[in-house]
């Protein structure tokens, strides 16, 4: 039975690779980006997608701080500058992450 467990981890681990290959894009420094909102549309193996991506050095990508609000409103404390606990809009794979197949 053990052949048949890590045969299925095997095509599993396939499958997510070619899910994330699909939804990725290249980016300008030879990596690839991939969209959080695309891994989340893929439904039940979202986790495993985005596991994987973290599992293979994608980085969350930093939010922009941009300079503060002028006015009332400006000074909000349920107004975060930096993103506070928000999840990543995108994350930013490494260049080996996908191997040569891009």
């Amino acid at each position: 039975m053990p052949t048949s467990s890590s045969c299925d981890t095997r095509h599993s681990e396939d499958a997510v690779r070619a899910a994330v290959i699909r939804l990725s894009r290249p980016d300008g420094d030879g990596g690839a980006v991939i969209e959080r909102a695309a891994i989340l549309a893929e439904g039940a193996p979202a986790a495993a997608i985005e596991a994987w991506v973290v599992g293979h050095g994608g980085q969350p990508e930093a939010p922009t701080v941009g300079a503060p609000a002028p006015g009332l409103y400006a000074l909000r404390p349920d107004r975060a500058a930096t993103g506070g606990g928000r999840a990543p809009r995108r994350y930013v794979l490494p260049v080996t992450a996908l191997g040569s197949s891009r």
